[in-house]
C-alpha cells in the first residue's frame, strides 16, 4: 500500500503565493550562467547561493506584506536524469542535488515561520526535452518511468507538492501524473499555452485538462497555467468543468512570444501594475483560484502588484 500524501483544498480567502522566474531573475539581472538552464548546480557557488536568499527574501517579504500563504520552489526544476547527466551529474550526484534545493528553501523559509500563517514547500519537475518544443516523441509510458526517478527522490525529501511545470503536451502529463500516483506524491500539472492560445503539441487547454483527467482517474491534485501571459493564456479560459481544476496562473511578464524572449539577452520586465490588474480581474471571474506566482521576467515587484489585486478580487 503506497503512503499517500495530500495537498490541501482550496479555502476560501486563503491564496497561496510561488515565486516569479528564478531562471531569468539569476541570468539576466544578476549575471549567472545557467548550464543546460539548470539553477541546482549554483548551489556550489557561494555568491549565487548569497544572491538567490537575497531574491527569495524578497519574495516572502511580499507573501507576508501581503497576509498570504506561500508555496515556496525553483531550484530543481531540471534535476532529472537526462538534464542532470548532461551536467555530469551521477545518479546519487542527483539525488542529492534534489536534496539539496529542498534544503536550501527550508532554510530560508524558517526564517519566516512567524511571518506567514503556512509555508508549503514544492519540487518542480520540468519535461523531459525542452519546454517550447513539441516533444512529440515521449509516450506516457516513457514519461512515468522517466518521471518517476525524481518523483521518489522529492517523496524522501518530505515536500508537499510535486509540481510539473511548463508541460506542453498529453502524454508526458498523463505519464508524470501515473508516475505521482504510485509514489504517493501529490503533483500539480501546469500547462503552458503559446501565441495561439494552444499547448505546443496542438491541443487546447480544455482538451489537455480533460484529456489527462480522463486517463488518470483525475489524479492531479490540481492544474495551473505558466510561462504565459495573459494574451496567451485568456482566449483558452472558457466555461466548462475542467476550468474548476484550475487553481490559478503564474504568468510571464512580458507579450513577447517565447522564443523571442529566449533570444533578446536581457530581462524584459512587460508592465508589472498591468499584470496584476489582469491576474485580479481572472480572480474576480473565477474566484475558486487560490495558487498564484510568475514566471519569465517577473519577482517581488510583479508579485507584489498580483498579491494586492488578488486581495480585492
Amino acid at each position: 500500500m503506497v503512503d499517500k500524501k495530500t495537498f490541501p483544498r482550496q479555502r476560501k480567502g486563503r491564496f497561496y503565493l510561488s515565486e516569479g522566474g528564478t531562471e531569468t531573475e539569476l541570468m539576466y539581472k544578476y549575471g549567472f550562467e545557467l548550464p543546460q538552464f539548470a539553477m541546482f548546480p549554483l548551489l556550489d557557488n557561494p555568491a549565487a547561493v548569497a544572491k538567490m536568499k537575497e531574491m527569495f527574501r524578497k519574495y516572502l517579504d511580499v507573501v507576508a506584506n501581503n497576509g498570504m500563504c506561500a508555496l515556496m520552489g525553483g531550484l530543481d526544476y531540471r534535476a532529472s536524469p537526462d538534464w542532470g547527466k548532461l551536467l555530469g551529474y551521477s545518479p546519487q550526484g542527483l539525488a542529492e542535488a534534489n536534496h539539496q534545493s529542498i534544503s536550501f528553501l527550508r532554510e530560508i523559509a524558517d526564517e519566516y515561520t512567524s511571518d506567514i500563517p503556512e509555508i508549503l514547500i514544492q519540487g518542480l519537475i520540468g519535461p523531459r526535452g525542452d519546454a517550447y518544443e513539441r516533444n512529440e516523441k515521449i509516450t506516457a509510458n516513457e514519461a512515468e518511468d522517466y518521471h518517476s526517478v525524481q518523483l521518489e527522490t522529492l517523496m524522501k525529501a518530505n515536500v508537499d507538492l510535486a509540481l510539473a511545470i511548463t508541460f506542453n503536451n498529453i502524454p508526458e502529463s498523463i505519464g508524470v501524473a501515473r508516475a505521482a500516483a504510485k509514489t504517493g506524491m501529490p503533483l500539480g500539472i501546469s500547462l503552458t499555452l503559446d501565441s495561439k492560445s494552444r499547448l505546443n503539441s496542438g491541443s487546447t487547454l480544455a482538451e489537455a485538462i480533460t484529456t489527462i483527467d480522463a486517463e488518470t482517474n483525475q489524479s492531479p491534485v490540481f492544474y495551473s497555467i505558466n510561462c504565459s501571459h495573459p494574451v496567451e493564456y485568456e482566449p483558452a479560459i472558457e466555461s466548462g468543468d475542467w476550468i474548476n481544476r484550475v487553481r490559478g496562473v503564474r504568468p510571464n511578464a512580458s507579450k513577447m512570444e517565447k522564443i523571442a524572449l529566449c533570444q533578446i539577452g536581457h530581462l524584459e520586465d512587460g508592465d508589472p501594475v498591468e499584470l496584476g490588474e489582469l491576474c485580479g480581474d481572472l480572480a474576480k471571474r473565477y474566484s475558486h483560484m487560490d495558487i498564484w506566482g510568475g514566471c519569465c521576467g517577473t519577482w517581488d515587484t510583479h508579485l507584489d502588484e498580483i498579491a494586492k489585486n488578488l486581495l480585492v478580487a
